[in-house]
């Protein structure tokens, strides 16, 4: 016997990432998220904003002037609307033949009237060409002007 142990070594295995699976569920989100997008037009309207520097101009010949109640109906020039869908409202404004780029559209909203209904508004008053659009506001009853 020759008295010398003989150890052996073992081979070490290189430790590694198998980064395979993980590309391969990037992969799929990014197919599920292009999939799954969808896109939309969005379109802008203007306002110009007035500024209060002195006393009231001359009340223009004709105005148009939406109501919003508080239940989101609306009113044009006082007459109330069938529904509140923004088709009725176009049908309304583009009822009665004026320039509507020089027209001023007057909007005037309930404080109570949802968000929503406003933003219709306004949009159904861009869509028939208007451009001259006013919010009003009223002061707090017992509130010095």
């Amino acid at each position: 016997m020759s008295g010398a142990v003989q150890f052996r070594r073992s081979k070490r295995e290189e430790e590694s990432v198998n980064l395979t699976p993980l590309i391969d569920v990037v992969f799929l989100l990014l197919i599920f998220f292009m999939v799954s997008t969808t896109f939309t037009k969005e379109t802008h309207l203007s306002v110009d904003l007035p500024e209060a520097k002195g006393e009231a101009g001359p009340a223009p010949e004709t105005t148009y002037e939406i109501l919003i109640h508080p239940d989101g109906s609306y009113a044009l020039n006082g007459e109330s609307l069938v529904d509140k869908k923004i088709a009725t409202l176009l049908r309304a404004l583009q009822a009665n033949p004026v320039d509507a780029a020089n027209t001023p559209l007057i909007i005037t909203a309930d404080a109570n009237a949802p968000h929503q209904a406003v933003i219709t508004a306004m949009d159904a008053a861009g869509q028939s060409g208007f451009v001259n659009l006013s919010l009003t506001t009223r002061r707090p009853e017992g509130q010095a002007e």
